[in-house]
């Protein structure tokens, strides 16, 4: 786990890094030699006035947004976002190779990619903010937007970029009456390899981790990870040598004391119900477990009042344990998932006799895979009264689309308007290689 890889300061040479300070101004030079290579490239048409509304959005978030989510110290830059960026970069190059053996103009794929790429991250966060609204509600709305916005600490879900993408690329399509089945399937293995290698930035930032494993590969991560947060809060972590019954608002009874412990030689025992932590009433087991985190520190003190107890028991605590109970890696998990899946479709491309064959295969392979890693994943919790998560839910829809697509796909005749046989390409037409799609 590798949350922050460096820190931009706020400042340089007494000068503001972001807002109105230095990196403003690097991107207005770098934003004014890409407007005059399009004008005189293609003049002032709708390519050039995509590309100008591009760079006057980030030229926006570099003055505005970026100075709300920095911290004091200045702007970290998450291991997350640079493999969500490497991701996409990744996909993106494979799409435009597979582009160019087919003959299909690369401004194509880099105006499908801009398109996907900005929906693809409102869907997938607002995915995230509608499932987890509760952690994003603050005592003002600005405090609120500022969460919602911040993606430097994660929280993004892919279905939600899935499904947001999916709906992009139908706008598109649409617009620029392109063939929509041939398309996607010169994409598809581009976006499979964006999503296995967007896994190892939620490994580095710890979210999306699986369940308790003693399995030889399984990994810890440290204090303060979701993993960990997650498993004090289930009870299958000792703090400070105790273990509660339940979670939320279940009463603080203790579940076990670790043997050997500052709170076992204190006289701790099971089944104590705990109603007050260092003189503070305790209601709950989330009451008792936001105490215990609150005392940390060598040579602390800490003292918990029993019900039916006369006398609060005192120990010196020896600190909460370094790192989670180990987990699966189900990041990694699905990093070899994504990298399996994306070598299957680009070596069954040359079979293919229709196009949609490779969207299709997707469409019912990745979400088999997804039910089955949800099932050791356990940062999910079943929604809808169906046992199930949100996105075990969403891949069996996804499935299910998979197989009408199919049954679409393999009543129409044989044929491709990009075929590849047996790494061979087949000459195109030439309006496949002129044909220019605006940037938006």
């Amino acid at each position: 786990m590798m949350q922050t890889l460096i820190v931009i300061p706020r400042q340089i040479a007494g000068v503001d890094v972001f807002g109105f300070g230095w990196l403003l101004a690097i991107w207005a030079v770098v934003a004014v030699g890409l407007m005059a290579w399009s004008l005189r490239r293609h003049g002032w048409q709708a390519e050039t006035r995509g590309r100008a509304s591009i760079l006057a959005v980030i030229g926006f978030a570099i003055a505005f947004v970026v100075p709300m989510i920095s911290e004091p110290i200045g702007l970290p830059i998450r291991g997350y976002g640079v493999l969500l960026l490497i991701a996409v970069l990744s996909g993106v190059g494979l799409s435009l190779a597979r582009a160019r053996r087919v003959g299909v103009d690369p401004e194509i794929i880099l105006s499908l990619a801009t398109w996907f790429f900005i929906s693809g991250i409102i869907g997938a966060r607002a995915f995230y903010v509608i499932e987890y609204w509760d952690k994003f509600q603050k005592p003002t709305l600005l405090e609120t937007v500022a969460g919602m916005i911040n993606l430097t600490q994660g929280g993004l879900v892919v279905y939600g970029s899935m499904l947001a993408g999916g709906a992009s690329l139908v706008v598109f399509v649409y617009k620029y009456k392109l063939p929509g089945l041939a398309l996607t399937d010169l994409v598809a293995p581009g976006v499979v390899l964006g999503v296995a290698l967007g896994r190892i930035g939620c490994f580095l930032n710890g979210c999306c981790y699986g369940g308790l494993s003693d399995v030889p590969w399984a990994v810890q991560f440290p204090a303060g990870s979701p993993a960990y947060v997650d498993q004090a809060q289930r009870g299958q972590l000792f703090v400070h040598g105790l273990m509660f019954q339940g979670s939320g608002g279940d009463p603080a009874v203790v579940a076990e004391v670790e043997a050997d412990s500052p709170a076992s030689f204190a006289g701790m025992e099971e089944g104590q119900r705990i109603t007050a932590i260092n003189g503070l009433p305790v209601g709950s087991v989330e009451d008792a477990q936001f105490e215990l985190f609150r005392t940390f520190g060598g040579e602390k003190q800490i003292r918990i009042q029993a019900s039916g107890d006369p006398k609060a028991k005192t120990w010196t605590i020896a600190g909460a344990p370094p790192r989670s109970r180990p987990v699966h890696p189900t990041q990694l998990y699905s990093l070899i998932d994504g990298l399996l899946l994306c070598f299957f479709l680009l070596a069954y491309e040359p079979y293919r006799r229709r196009d949609g064959e490779l969207t299709a295969l997707l469409l019912t392979i990745h979400p088999i895979s997804r039910f089955l890693l949800e099932v050791i994943r356990v940062d999910e919790s079943p929604v809808f009264h169906t046992g199930l998560s949100i996105s075990q839910n969403i891949s069996i829809a996804i499935f299910a689309g998979g197989v009408l697509l199919w049954i679409y796909i393999l009543r129409r005749p044989p044929g491709c308007v990009w075929p590849v046989v047996r790494g061979q390409v087949k000459p195109q037409p030439a309006y496949v290689r002129t044909t220019a799609v605006p940037a938006t």
